[in-house]
């Protein structure tokens, strides 16, 4: 494949038909049938081909008699033909992109993006339930679906598949008891004498169905399969059946075996010897199947008495004897002869299955199962250190030459775990991979299903008991977060399918899988690659290391070791690092990093001499094989190698043209990357597990340290895992992508700063601790007292250094590759124009991983100072001042800082730590120097040199939260190093320490207002308490959080120490189990400013406060949360009780009080209603009715005199009846319960009217007068404007406090994403902060108009002084006249309070805009002369049209403001007061709308010219007749309708002209001559109007317009036109219908 994506092909083409009779073209030949497509891979198989496009399509050619190229109907494809993948579970079908092809003898595999496995061809190995072939169509492996699959390798007949492992959630899902294909259990119990052997030795042939008399089923019509090969060197068959019926057993060669022989059986080491299985068969007897018949001695099996002997000598022979008499040996089992004989019938026709009875079955399982299950237990008894890393040296062959077929136990995940333990690898050969790790679980995971359990001894168990350190997991679940997608996963298994015979399928036998199986041995071994050569296996590690398995009749396995169905370690010689591996049919080629950077190549399997090279293929004498992986020595001629591939008996080597040494850069890079990387794992294998195993590590580093050598091993561990990753990453980049764009260490270097720098900062606050030196000693016992192996992995040269300094040397060894990284990234970047991106790229990334290198050195350095400094350190202060992070500056012990004023005895030592400043002191006599000491945390510590020009000192000014003192330095030089010292080491504290990046970009001075947290511990008001926010030079400053210990919380504003500002407070109450909450302002440390109190007891106060007081105008409403408020007060407090004007709503009793209030009780005028209709206004003293007064009931009676309790009459008084009879003397009694009177009785003469008025009760005499009500609230709203007292005051300051004020509220909104305002709003606040009247001068009409429209703003913003003191009065006015209040006694009070109301905000408007006329006053029309305005009247000016000027007054101004607000409550009075009137009016109304129009008309007395002839009706004028109704006027009756809509007076009579103008629109339209009104003419037509209207409460809109109307429009024609209204509606009242 071309860069280009062009296809070339060579070799042979038996499927072209013109290359038929060649051996093959010379010249690679270009595929131009793929020509206009760009193909991203291909992959060859034995006779035939494929490709994949950049869009994801496929592309087969070659033999097609298996359906090998996913096309039907065709034997041969001669040329690419496209191959449809399609997901036939979607509708429509959707295609499916592939990513990667591989291709076998006679199957294909695809990986698609979604990382599923699509398969097509024939055999087991497609992985697919299915029994019916070929497969033409490729179909998904459903068995991997819901996986993650990286890569897919095919051999001849079996697959392989490299997956992501499984996030931890889903693997930890509870797995199942029964097998998903046979139903059998998983698990097996036998009970035995003394223990129960639990066994998950289960196999499932994986979908070959069997029948009742154990033969294998074909499908008709089916061709059988491909027979096994029987001997290693024999070529495979064509694929046309052929029975063989004279099969001959293939002779291997014999080697000489140690008299103890080693063997995997189900994974786990078993020690035997020869002499223990004494008919075990021999390799040359063994044959596939048999042919010997039933009783045939050639069986693998021993006989029933060699098993019931071994297991006799093993039940009588002590373990510990046992173990002592044997090394690490084995004994090779086959699996059941029934499974095997009945696959091999079907694998091999013609050959019968060897019958052997299930009692010798049983035998053997029970055999296997004691062995492996003894030898555990000795290995669990005898072993006092971890599994981990135990290397058997010297361990010999295994029974069983290359090419035979040895056997293998079924192999279950524990089995697998334990063989992989007590690996046994050859000397040259030892693992550096992981092990798989016990984490957390330790001991208990061998006692747990599933697995294979052993007998567990009472020493074992005594052992599990003891307490542990906590295990630490040393590999990353899930890798590192923030790596993500960036970096290839090492956390992966290979899985495979297909035929098993020669062992390729790695799962320790020689049986076919029908579906894809984890081999489990490699779970844990980081595999980054898998190939597959023909009966071979191959896996690649991210350490570097191959495993190989399968068929090894060439050496191509790279090893001797048997037996070869199982993964192992190819032997190389140390150092040598393979990163690519390619597999043929018989020979396998490694690419490995070799003492150079040039990359090397290593050959194993076949060998060809020159001569043999044209011999028949069957002949083998040209052949010779390898023992272990041979150097071609040609390789360093090829330059830099960047993969290997190999088929068949050939090898392809891609190599690059090394353009201006990029190439051999980036070579170096990747090499240098997984030398690392091997180092690393190497030091975590052999130093870092096995002490964290060792037993004595608690007792050791006491609990402190071991918690930070968890953390240690943790960080390790995380960098380690990176390290992979990143080899991985780089070695993959070689073989695609070569460009700096996709190295990850430059687009995304803060992953690896990161680790870099949280790993030293684990070592660093170890080394702190101490913790190495107390590691030396465990770590004595177990390296010996020659550590050759520490001192290797530490590169030290030194002889005799201490252990704990090579701990130390080898855990700070990784620092040093960030100067690698930054020497090599330099070194790429030569290779670029200085000017180019790439060359800024690369220069960024080394000057970021140059400066983190050096930045970890100085901690380095810092950490050293800080262990040694504690070791010299006086004894008592090192257990409370020794901390992890904690980094000495600087210290003072060389007398260099002293304290101002301190004793003449007195000893002062000033520690500066990277978090504190430590003041310790004593007195020079006594023997423990320093008795106390305290902690001056940096971020809370503030230092200013004091000048130099009076005195000679060399002072510093330190400032704490609670202390200032001076430091006198010994010189300037000295005071100037201190105060660099404490200014740098509190600006990194503040800035987070640890921070990377050098000291150049420092501050001089850390700043003078910042954040942080205290505790404090002297302030009396403060003591204990902790304060978090923000801080100005000592002093919270700002916004913050006090925590008090008894649970108080303040949150909210500081200034200078104390609240000050807006604040959220809450105290829990001592004696309820809840709290007071208080939300408001504070001043200087106080309650101060407007706020809400919710009280533990339910109580609600929402008002003012002033020095933690309730005091000014609020609203408290008591009674418990869950009822609905007993009481409600709203009005002036001083000093926490009420004392002013305020009104008291007894909602229990039913009573409203509203008066004046002295210290909490009612004292001066007042009036009381009640819910029953009765009134009292008069006197009030301590909190009764006490004086003179008067009272009304609900039907009129009325009592006015002297009172002495509430509702007690008491003295002198006239009691009048509702009648009009009186009773006049001295009364005594409770009003309502009898009452004792001494006087006269009156009974007026019927004529005697005026009598009667005289006597009439004017209400509101002895009630408390409107401008006394509410001055608090006003008096709050001066004060917002900076007034002393109303009117007194500066103008602009009143602006300045307004600007401040809306400010701030926009603030605080923007602070409160709960409190957000809209643009809208912002840009109204905005708008109002400004004076509208920017010049001084006399109000003109326009700057009139811009008042007027400032002022409607102002009102409707309560963040406005205006808007708020608008808010407070309408929330007074409905307490007030709203529920009992509704009182239509209390009208004129209602009314005379809104008039109180606008003519005290006049007042204000008026300071606010001083060039505004008085009221009454006059703005001139722009067009007229002043001069003639001021002989002008009021009737004249409001005139509509035209107006020589406009009268200025506080209702025109204000009330449309005011009044919609008060509407509810005040025309709910004058429904009540006008209710009798209203119910006569409302009843004649009713009556007259009855008649028609005509009639109506003629009643009313209206002359007939004025009676309209024709009306409007839906677009068309209808004649009136006499039935007609509701339809004269009809205009004018809707326009007057609208009066019930509107709310001021003047709107009101707006209306009221309209109609009249409707009325004469049409009585002119009807006469069509214009004419004037006369009052006789207009009343019968106006009055006819307000009929058909039917305004309900026509007479609360008459009374509300007369009492609110502005003067200065009665005597106008409003004022003649709402007098016709009224005369309208007393005419109505007295109209007499005949």
């Amino acid at each position: 494949m071309y860069l280009g994506g062009q296809v070339y092909s060579f070799g042979e083409f038996p499927w072209k038909q013109s290359q038929v009779s060649e051996v093959g073209p010379l010249k690679p030949v270009l595929e131009s049938a793929l020509s206009g497509q760009r193909v991203v891979a291909v992959a060859a198989g034995s006779f035939h081909s494929g490709a994949v496009t950049e869009d994801g399509g496929v592309h087969m050619w070659g033999e097609n008699s298996f359906g090998q190229c996913g096309l039907s109907s065709l034997t041969v494809v001669p040329n690419p033909t496209p191959v449809a993948v399609l997901d036939p579970d979607t509708s429509p079908p959707h295609t499916i992109r592939v990513l990667e092809l591989a291709c076998g003898e006679q199957h294909s595999l695809a990986l698609s993006a979604q990382h599923e496995v699509w398969a097509w061809g024939s055999g087991c190995q497609l992985g697919l339930v299915t029994t019916i072939f070929p497969i033409w169509k490729p179909q998904k492996v459903e068995h991997l679906a819901g996986r993650h699959v990286l890569q897919v390798a095919c051999g001849a007949f079996h697959s392989l598949a490299l997956v992501r492992c499984l996030p931890p959630q889903e693997a930890r899902r509870p797995l199942p008891d029964k097998c998903g294909q046979c139903n059998q259990l998983l698990y097996t119990m036998t009970d035995k004498e003394d223990h129960v052997i639990i066994s998950d030795s289960h196999y499932c042939p994986l979908g070959v169905e069997l029948l009742a008399d154990g033969e294998a089923r074909l499908e008709p019509g089916r061709s059988p399969p491909l027979r096994l090969q029987s001997s290693p060197s024999e070529p495979l068959s064509s694929h046309t059946s052929a029975s063989a019926p004279g099969l001959q057993p293939s002779i291997t060669d014999h080697t000489d075996y140690e008299r103890r022989r080693t063997v995997a059986q189900n994974g786990e080491v078993l020690t035997t010897t020869d002499s223990d299985i004494s008919a075990a068969g021999t390799d040359s007897d063994r044959t596939v199947g048999g042919v010997g018949g039933a009783g045939s001695q050639s069986s693998p099996y021993p006989d029933d008495q060699a098993v019931k002997e071994y297991l006799k000598k093993l039940s009588d022979t002590s373990l510990v004897e046992e173990t002592a008499k044997t090394t690490i040996a084995g004994a090779s089992f086959q699996p059941p002869a029934d499974s095997l004989d009945l696959l091999t019938s079907d694998l091999l026709p013609g050959v019968m299955p060897v019958t052997t009875s299930s009692a010798l079955n049983s035998l053997v399982s029970s055999c296997a199962s004691a062995v492996a299950e003894r030898v555990v237990s000795t290995c669990e008894a005898l072993s006092l250190k971890k599994r981990i890393n135990c290397y058997y040296p010297g361990v010999g062959g295994v029974a069983g030459a290359p090419g035979g077929v040895p056997g293998g136990f079924p192999v279950g995940p524990a089995e697998e775990r334990v063989r992989l333990e007590e690996s046994m690898q050859g000397k040259k050969s030892c693992s550096t991979g992981d092990i798989r790790e016990e984490e957390a679980e330790g001991l208990s995971r061998r006692l747990s299903l599933p697995g294979l359990l052993s007998q567990v001894s009472p020493r074992l168990l005594r052992r599990a008991s003891r307490p542990r350190v906590q295990a630490v997991p040393l590999t990353p679940v899930g890798g590192l977060p923030e790596a993500g997608e960036l970096l290839p996963s090492l956390q992966t298994e290979v899985w495979s399918w297909g035929r098993g015979e020669e062992g390729q399928l790695g799962h320790g036998d020689n049986l076919p899988r029908l579906q894809p199986l984890c081999i489990k041995c490699l779970s844990s071994k980081e595999v980054v690659l898998v190939a597959a050569g023909a009966h071979h296996s191959l896996a690649l590690t991210t350490q570097s290391q191959v495993f190989s398995w399968g068929s090894n009749s060439s050496g191509q396995l790279g090893h001797m070791a048997c037996p070869t169905t199982i993964p192992r370690l190819a032997k190389l010689s140390e150092g040598i690092r393979v990163w690519d591996v390619g597999a043929g049919a018989q020979h396998t080629l490694l690419l490995a990093d070799g003492d150079c950077y040039q990359p090397i190549l290593y050959y194993s399997g076949q060998q060809v001499r020159e001569a043999a090279q044209d011999a028949p293929q069957d002949q083998t004498e040209g052949y010779s094989y390898t023992q272990q992986p041979v150097l071609l020595p040609f390789c360093m001629n090829l330059g830099y190698v960047s993969g290997v591939f190999a088929g068949g008996q050939s090898c392809v080597a891609l190599a690059d043209r090394n353009v201006t040494g990029f190439i051999a850069s980036l070579h170096e890079l990747a090499a240098a990357e997984r030398k690392f990387y091997c180092k690393l794992s190497s030091v975590k294998n052999h130093i870092l597990r096995p002490l964290l195993d060792l037993e004595s590590l608690g007792t050791a580093l006491g609990p402190a340290s071991t918690v930070l050598l968890q953390s240690l091993a943790r960080c390790y561990s995380r960098l380690c895992h990176l390290t992979g990753q990143h080899s991985a990453s780089l070695t993959a980049n070689l073989r695609r992508r070569r460009d700096v764009k996709s190295l990850v260490m430059l687009e995304h270097a803060s992953i690896f700063l990161d680790t870099y720098n949280e790993y030293c900062c684990s070592v660093g606050n170890f080394l702190v601790m101490g913790g190495f030196q107390a590691l030396a000693k465990p770590s004595l016992e177990f390296f010996g007292k020659c550590p050759e192996l520490l001192q290797r992995l530490a590169e030290s040269s030194e002889e005799n250094i201490p252990l704990s300094d090579l701990l130390v040397a080898l855990f700070y060894l990784p620092m040093r590759h960030l100067h690698e990284y930054g020497r090599l990234l330099l070194k790429l970047g030569t290779c670029f124009e200085v000017n180019s991106v790439d060359y800024q790229k690369l220069q960024d990334g080394c000057s970021k991983f140059e400066a983190l290198a050096l930045h970890l050195k100085r901690r380095r350095k810092e950490a050293e100072y800080t262990y040694h400094f504690w070791k010299s350190f006086p004894g008592k202060m090192t257990d409370s001042l020794r901390k992890p992070p904690r980094r000495l500056i600087c210290e003072s012990s060389n007398k260099a800082l002293t304290l101002q004023n301190s004793g003449r005895f007195s000893v002062n030592w000033f520690i500066l730590f990277n978090d504190a400043l430590v003041h310790a002191q004593g007195v020079v006599p006594y023997k423990s120097l320093f008795s106390t000491h305290h902690v001056f945390p940096l971020a809370t510590l503030w230092v200013e040199p004091i000048p130099e020009e009076n005195t000679d000192l060399y002072g510093l000014k330190v400032i704490s939260p609670e202390e200032t003192f001076t430091l006198l330095a010994c010189s300037s030089m000295e005071k100037a190093k201190w105060l660099r010292s404490i200014n740098q080491a509190v600006d990194q504290a503040m800035s987070g320490a640890g921070q990377s990046g050098s000291g150049a970009g420092q501050r001089a001075e850390p700043p003078i207002s910042r954040t942080a947290c205290y505790t404090f511990y002297k302030d009396s008001r403060l003591k204990e308490a902790t304060y978090e926010g923000r801080w100005l030079a000592g002093k919270p400053n700002g916004r913050g959080t006090v925590k008090w210990l008894d649970g108080r919380i303040y949150t909210g504003t500081f200034k200078n120490g104390l609240e000050d500002g807006f604040g959220d407070y809450v105290m829990p109450s001592k004696t309820l189990n809840l709290n007071d909450h208080y939300q408001g302002h504070w001043k200087e440390g106080k309650m101060h400013g407007i706020g809400t109190y919710k009280y533990a007891t339910g109580e609600l106060y929402e008002g003012s406060f002033q020095d933690n007081m309730r005091h000014g105008h609020g609203m408290l409403r008591s009674g418990t949360l869950n009822s609905s408020s007993p009481s409600v007060f709203i009005g002036q407090w001083v000093h926490d009780k009420k004392t002013g004007y305020g009104v008291f709503d007894d909602i229990t009793r039913g009573e409203k009080y509203m008066g004046m209030w002295q210290d909490d009780q009612r004292q001066g005028t007042g009036i009381i209603v009640t819910q029953f209709g009765l009134y009292y206004e008069g006197a009030f003293n301590n909190n009764k009715m006490q004086g003179t007064g008067v009272l009304l009931s609900e039907d009129n009676t009325t009592y006015e005199g002297e009172f002495s309790e509430d509702w007690t009459l008491n003295g002198k008084g006239v009691l009048t009846m509702a009648n009009g009879d009186y009773f006049e003397g001295t009364f005594t009694g409770e009003w309502g319960s009898g009452l004792k009177v001494t006087g006269s009785f009156f009974k007026p003469n019927l004529y005697d009217s005026d009598g009667d008025k005289a006597r009439a009760v004017k209400l509101g005499r002895l009630a408390v007068r409107p401008e006394e009500k509410w001055r608090a609230v006003f008096e709050e709203c001066w004060m917002r404007l900076g007034c002393e007292a109303p009117g007194q005051g500066e103008n602009q300051r009143a602006w300045e406090n307004i600007a401040v004020a809306l400010t701030t509220s926009r603030r605080q909104h923007r602070d409160c994403p709960e409190m957000n305002l809209s643009q809208s709003h912002n840009r109204t606040l905005e708008s109002l902060e400004f004076n509208p009247q920017q010049h001084v001068g006399p109000v003109t009409m326009e700057k009139y108009d811009r008042i007027r429209h400032y002022l409607i703003k102002a009102c409707d913003t309560p963040l406005h002084p205006l808007g708020r003191l608008m808010e407070t009065l309408v929330a007074v006015y409905r307490m007030t006249y709203v529920g009992v209040g509704a009182n239509r006694r209390l009208l004129l009070q209602a009314v005379n309070e809104i008039m109180s109301y606008l003519a005290r905000i006049f007042q204000l408007v008026r300071f606010l805009f001083p060039d505004l006329p008085e009221e009454g006053g006059v703005i001139p029309e722009p067009s007229s002369d002043p001069q003639d305005k001021k002989d002008s009247n009021c009737a004249d000016t409001q005139l509509e049209s035209p107006k020589p000027g406009r009268v200025v007054s506080s209702s025109s101004l204000l009330l449309p403001v005011l009044l919609p607000l008060l509407y509810p409550p005040l025309f709910t009075l004058y429904a009540l007061e006008k209710e009798r009137e209203d119910d006569v009016y409302w009843e004649c109304v009713l009556r007259l709308n009855k008649q028609p129009d005509m009639a109506l008309l003629a009643f009313l007395g209206v002359q007939h010219k004025f009676w309209p002839v024709s009306v409007p009706v839906l677009g068309e004028r209808t004649e009136v007749v006499s039935s007609t109704k509701d339809a004269c006027f009809a205009s004018a009756t809707e326009t007057l309708q609208q009066i019930s809509t509107t709310f001021t007076p003047s709107d009101k009579l707006q209306v009221i002209q309209l109609t009249f103008e409707e009325i004469t629109k049409e009585v002119v339209s009807s006469l069509e001559d214009s004419f004037l009104w006369s009052m006789d003419d207009l009343f019968p037509v106006f009055l006819y109007v307000v009929l058909r209207a039917r305004i309900r409460n026509l007479g609360s809109e008459v009374s509300l317009i007369e009492d609110l109307m502005d003067p200065c429009v009665q005597h106008g024609e409003h004022g003649i036109m709402f007098t016709t209204l009224k005369a309208c509606y007393y005419q109505i009242q007295h109209e007499k219908t005949t």
